[in-house]
């Protein structure tokens, strides 16, 4: 599955689990995600490669308990479990 794919069903999960999405130009100083006011906020940064952008994503949907309550593509499920265990490692 192509990188493209991959994100945008991601950052539909994140969108699930409550995340309020921004994507902007920030000159490639990185996204990542956060509580602003109790609501959870995912930052994306547009001049980043569509990858840096997905690891992003992912790093918001890990720290998710309620993850394993919504439906994922294969594909993105495997993602998710290969960078926890690396994580864990």
């Amino acid at each position: 599955m192509h990188t493209a794919q991959l994100l945008s069903q991601a950052l539909d999960a994140a969108r699930r689990l409550g995340f309020q999405v921004r994507e902007e130009s920030l000159d490639g100083a990185g996204g990542g995600h956060c509580l602003i006011r109790g609501k959870k906020c995912l930052l994306l940064d547009l001049t980043q490669p569509q990858r840096e952008q997905l690891n992003d994503v992912l790093d918001a949907l890990r720290s998710e308990t309620g993850l394993a309550t919504i439906p994922l593509a294969p594909a993105l499920a495997s993602m998710l479990q290969a960078t926890s265990l690396q994580k864990a490692a």
